[in-house]
């Protein structure tokens, strides 16, 4: 299953997410593991401090790049005009890519971001990435964006899940063709979603865990979830 970019780049509709995991073997293994089950689309970032051990992933793979979608994000310490290309080629070495699939801005800070993301359309028209994009930005910050793009953004990775819908961002985004990604789509530590009596009660009635559940709401709304698990029955249980 795809979505298609606002330049006619095809994304898979899931992607197996990398926060939290450490820079070593058990890391590379997961997602080994991951590309097995069928992911196709890994996310990472420079701040995970894991790109290398993604990188040894998928070296090892077999599966041919032009199969592969990979998104890796530039932090917040990088992102003056002057560094920011430094750090993109910081992370296409750990991840032993001649390209990226998707580069996004982490955050957006003040008075710096606008800034690299002419930086970021710059290599885009340099073809060294396939799609570009933002992580974390709400109306304002494209707004601000607005005065300087000339590229609109393919997709905004944000915190979003049933106890968060984020409804007014997402039709924002939806109306300016940018994709919405979901971090944390199965909720946050704190909330408990996925022991929510009405998604245990769908679950049942569906033959499906709550996890499943919510994870087929996001790619029906439009949305591409990037679930986390380090745990290999988990990691299938949320591809199927």
């Amino acid at each position: 299953m795809e979505t298609t970019l606002n330049n006619g780049v095809k994304m898979p509709a899931i992607a197996y997410g990398v926060f939290k995991m450490p820079n070593d073997a058990s890391t590379t293994q997961r997602v080994k593991e991951a590309l097995e089950l069928g992911y196709r689309h890994i996310d990472t970032a420079a701040v995970y401090g894991n790109e290398e051990a993604v990188g040894a992933a998928l070296q090892g793979c077999g599966i041919p790049r032009e199969e592969l979608f990979i998104t890796t994000k530039c932090w917040n310490d990088d992102m003056r005009s002057d560094n920011v290309e430094n750090a993109f080629h910081e992370s296409l070495a750990k991840l032993k890519l001649d390209y990226l699939d998707l580069y996004l801005i982490h955050w957006p800070v003040k008075g710096k971001f606008t800034e690299a993301y002419q930086v970021f359309e710059k290599l885009y028209h340099s073809k060294k990435i396939r799609a570009i994009g933002v992580s974390n930005f709400h109306m304002g910050h494209f707004q601000e964006l607005d005065k300087v793009k000339t590229i609109v953004p393919a997709v905004n990775q944000i915190e979003l899940h049933p106890y968060l819908s984020q409804k007014d961002l997402v039709e924002y985004c939806g109306k300016h063709d940018i994709i919405v990604e979901a971090w944390s789509p199965l909720g946050a530590a704190k909330n408990d979603l996925l022991k929510d009596p009405i998604l245990q009660s769908i679950g049942e009635k569906h033959g499906k865990t709550p996890a499943q559940i919510v994870l087929r709401w996001n790619i029906e709304c439009g949305v591409v979830p990037l679930p986390k698990s380090s745990t290999p029955s988990r990691i299938k249980e949320n591809f199927e």
